[in-house]
């Protein structure tokens, strides 16, 4: 068909607005997959005490092809950063907020301690929820349990299967210092009330499987009509090393020691339930909307078989051993992968991300939005961009804490001038007595390629070596004697461009450095949530042998 002149002025410019639409739709088609995809599902997996180096993709002589395959076709997180222990870490990944604010600045938690997030915290599962999501948590919480109020289902989760406590024997589910049985399924029923029945049905089941296992379960009976949000947060590999014989002789070398077959084990088992986790996305459809997410919630224990190497120090040191975590990303979501990015992040950083992900607007919610300190990572994660230069690793201060009055919490250390030593290896630090505990008053921090730590009291550490061929590599006092760890004062400065290893402390010969970040030290220190005297309730009795909150009498919704 011949179209005149005439016709051609007259259909031009519907064509041309056609084309302008077709245009500005693609252009947001675009923008949505290189920023913000729209409420994907989440799988955030979280592994307990794994070092550094134990994965495959890291030099590791542990089996983890999963990992590995996931890590090496997504994006590997190079300097994703962690508090030193449990708790502080997994408060961070559930509120967006520095364990500075929270109040898990100063150690780790308890089983017996009446303390956990506070009630006016906006949790990760919460903001979630209110957002669509079904919320589904499995495995270890660690946030605190000792009212109802403060345990899993009471804050955003549909669902929960797994242990309030930190840690518990594999097979019997009991922890080890009080032989409590904590393995639970938890939901809320028709009226709000909270259904917690005990799984004690399951002894003798290794804990790493049954994680894995109602994983699959809640991915394969997910309503697809809504986006999924799925913690597990595995106890792996942290103690009490265990693993079953006929997964020690499949998946363990001839060259490890003994306790280090038990610990690949515990990495290998879990590695395998990764893998089934993501079979279970595939087989439901999920993949092409899910962000998945794999990071250590710290470093693997100086005392057990794990590896940091080449990093130095491990759990509880804020040395990039004990502070840097394995982690990485893998989505189809992603503009660009299988790369390392190289870009700062914190764990903070993933509640700012995914809110945004969400598109959760905290102003609309009647509950108020305390601040959160992550920033969003999406374009760093999707497009390589710089998204934040500084990283607060921990603060501790005396001054932010009651005093103590008995040996239920911490005492600072006092100067003892009289018996410090100096570290043969690392100029300007001293080496003095006490138990790693009494670390009460550093300030570590990262600045672009700068790392400050510095103190009256912090715990000075060694290396890993590499697979744990060699234990751990000390280092020496001026008296000749060697340390895997000591207390230890003074200021270290390290290039981490150039001394990943931390070994060389250049604090002299940067003074003006040292100067900038001494000084941000006062401006998160402001921030930092002053801390009552913690409690312990050592004398607690749980009836039938089974943990369960044990408070009643809790009004004040802060602790």
């Amino acid at each position: 068909m011949k179209i005149t002149a005439r016709q051609l002025k007259t259909l031009m410019p519907l064509y041309l607005m056609t084309k302008l639409l077709w245009l500005i739709f693609s252009g947001l088609l675009v923008q949505t997959r290189s920023s913000s995809p729209k409420k994907p599902n989440i799988v955030l997996i979280v592994a307990d005490d794994m070092g550094y180096q134990d994965v495959g993709f890291r030099g590791s002589d542990i089996q983890t092809p999963n990992l590995d395959k996931l890590a090496k076709s997504g994006v590997i997180l190079e300097n994703h950063y962690v508090m030193s222990v449990c708790a502080p870490t997994r408060a961070s990944l559930m509120t967006g907020r520095h364990a500075t604010r929270t109040g898990f600045w100063r150690s780790n938690l308890n089983p017996a301690e009446k303390f956990g997030l506070s009630l006016d915290e906006t949790l990760l599962p919460e903001m979630l929820k209110r957002n669509g999501y079904s919320t589904y948590g499995v495995g270890k919480w660690h946030c605190g349990a000792h009212t109802w109020e403060h345990t899993p289902a009471k804050r955003g989760f549909d669902t929960f299967f797994g242990l309030y406590l930190g840690s518990q024997d594999y097979f019997t589910h009991r922890n080890e210092r009080d032989d409590w049985l904590d393995l639970r399924e938890d939901y809320l029923d028709g009226n709000g009330e909270l259904v917690d029945i005990i799984r004690s049905d399951l002894d003798g089941q290794y804990n790493t499987r049954l994680f894995s296992k109602k994983s699959v379960h809640m991915i394969k009976h997910h309503d697809k009509t809504k986006p999924m949000f799925l913690y597990l947060a595995y106890t792996a590999p942290h103690i009490p090393d265990a693993a079953p014989s006929k997964d020690i002789k499949m998946f363990a070398t001839d060259s490890m020691t003994p306790a280090r077959k038990k610990y690949a084990a515990m990495v290998s088992v879990m590695d395998e339930g990764i893998g089934e986790v993501v079979s279970a996305l595939r087989d439901k459809g999920m993949t092409d909307n899910t962000i998945l997410v794999f990071t250590s919630d710290n470093g693997a224990r100086f005392s057990s078989e794990g590896s940091n190497f080449p990093l130095r120090g491990g759990k509880g040191s804020v040395f990039e051993g004990g502070v840097r975590g394995v982690a990485f990303v893998n989505s189809p979501l992603l503009q660009k992968t299988g790369y390392t990015n190289r870009n700062l992040h914190h764990v903070t950083d993933w509640y700012a991300t995914f809110q945004e992900l969400a598109g959760d607007k905290p102003e609309r919610h009647e509950k108020v939005q305390l601040p959160v300190d992550g920033v969003n990572i999406w374009r760093s994660l999707s497009n390589d961009e710089p998204c934040r230069n500084e990283v607060l690793l921990n603060l501790r201060d005396v001054s932010k804490q009651a005093a103590c009055s008995d040996t239920s919490c911490s005492e600072s250390v006092d100067e003892e001038t009289g018996s410090l030593r100096k570290c043969k290896e690392l100029s300007g630090i001293k080496l003095k007595t006490g138990t790693p505990i009494k670390a009460q008053d550093f300030f570590a921090i990262r600045h672009k390629n700068w790392k400050l730590i510095t103190g009256t009291a912090f715990e000075l550490r060694g290396w890993s070596s590499e697979n744990r061929r060699e234990g751990y590599i000390s280092f020496t006092d001026n008296h000749g004697s060697t340390h895997q760890r000591s207390l230890a004062t003074g200021t270290l400065l390290f290039d981490l461009e150039s001394d990943v290893r931390e070994e060389q402390n250049v604090a002299d010969k940067f003074p003006d450095v040292v100067e900038t970040l001494m000084h941000r030290k006062k401006h998160y220190l402001k921030k930092v949530k002053f801390l009552e005297q913690r409690q312990i309730d050592d004398d607690i009795v749980m009836e039938d042998g089974i943990f369960r909150p044990w408070v009643e009498d809790f009004n004040n919704g802060t602790a």
